[in-house]
């Protein structure tokens, strides 16, 4: 079985084509001194020694013949035995990088991590091959990666809401839990808050899967922070925050989908409101930097400590997560923020002097071309 495999095999095949190319060379040069050897002997005898009898021009050319045949074929013979000790050392240089390919290939595929293939140093198209094959393992250990988190993130969210309804149920069916209007509001708010997660994670997927179509144009940064700052007036009213505009007179327009992007401030406005207290202060504030347009959106709620700025974009990450499941927070939103700006070529960062002290969310994105005065 090792044989028939080794006479299929890249080596074997390498090989063959090696010492076809060899004995085609060798029959090419058999045959051209076959046929003007003797001819161009004939010729020179002639000129050297001027008029030959048949008899000693027959043997002499007989002694060439022979002496050209047997010393030709030692050569051509040493020649394709040398051709085909190159082509074996050749054929296994080549195949060599290429079974490796192979084989973490399939080690790839059985899930085991950290396979790396070394540059086999036979020019730049294996070279490239072989970034290619590392990157793509690199990425593959980052989505296998991403999924064991998020599936873990996903259960623990779940298990919740689902041991809460679970709970009421058994209760109702005990008799210990009447059907009232607080009992109902409980199962209806754990139900909303799947339904959530479970549009969060759909969101997410998409936006990190450059799954969204962008309809992209020119938009003033005022119209996009005003539409924002309607759409959450009546949260923030609710619990008595303050929320203001301030968006610098500036000819500046950014190129964004405001669909996605007014869900980008949305999301960051519904954070801010989830760690502002009653009474507290939220701001949204553009401003330009060069050739880029910031995006901020400032709070004097909760602050976040230091070690814990790092990791605000990873998804479900919270900083305190009994707190913010109380709020109902899924944990994704600053995630789709992420997302979503990067999609757009940006980038959001999130700054705080500590805890007690307000929290600044900043998105940035290349501004576009002014407005035509």
């Amino acid at each position: 079985m090792k044989g028939l495999r080794w006479a299929r095999g890249l080596t074997a095949r390498l090989f063959v084509a090696h010492t076809v190319v060899a004995i085609v060379a060798v029959l090419t040069v058999w045959l051209v001194v076959s046929a003007a050897g003797p001819a161009i002997f004939h010729d020179h005898l002639t000129q050297a020694a001027g008029h030959v009898d048949a008899v000693t021009s027959r043997h002499v050319e007989q002694a060439f013949r022979s002496s050209t045949f047997v010393s030709v074929s030692v050569a051509l013979l040493a020649a394709v035995v040398a051709a085909a000790v190159v082509a074996v050392l050749a054929a296994r240089r080549l195949a060599a990088p290429v079974g490796r390919l192979a084989v973490a290939a399939q080690t790839v595929m059985s899930g085991t991590d950290g396979v790396r293939v070394p540059h086999a140093g036979l020019g730049e198209e294996f070279a490239s091959l072989t970034e290619a094959f590392n990157a793509m393992a690199v990425r593959l250990e980052s989505v296998e990666s991403t999924r064991r988190r998020l599936l873990g993130d996903m259960a623990h969210e779940i298990r919740t809401p689902i041991a809460t309804i679970d709970a009421y149920l058994e209760g109702l069916q005990d008799g210990v839990v009447t059907l009232d209007p607080a009992t109902l509001t409980m199962l209806r708010t754990q139900t909303t808050r799947l339904a959530r997660l479970a549009d969060d994670v759909s969101a997410l997927s998409r936006a990190e899967e450059q799954g969204l179509r962008l309809r992209v144009r020119r938009v003033s940064p005022g119209e996009l922070v005003n539409a924002a700052v309607a759409a959450a007036a009546d949260a923030f009213g609710s619990k008595h925050v303050a929320l203001t505009a301030d968006v610098r007179d500036d000819p500046s327009l950014v190129s964004v989908d405001p669909e996605r992007f007014g869900q980008v401030l949305g999301n960051l406005l519904a954070n801010a409101l989830r760690h502002t207290p009653e009474a507290g202060q939220v701001s949204v504030v553009v401003t330009r930097t060069g050739a880029d347009l910031l995006f901020e959106v400032r709070d004097s709620g909760d602050g976040i400590a230091a070690e814990h700025l790092p990791h605000l974009f990873e998804r479900f990450y919270r900083v305190d997560r009994a707190r913010d499941t109380v709020r109902g927070g899924s944990g994704i939103g600053l995630a789709i923020v992420k997302a979503l700006v990067e999609a757009h070529g940006g980038s959001v960062a999130a700054t705080s002097p500590g805890v007690g002290s307000g929290a600044t969310f900043t998105v940035t994105l290349p501004a576009a071309s002014p407005v035509a005065r």
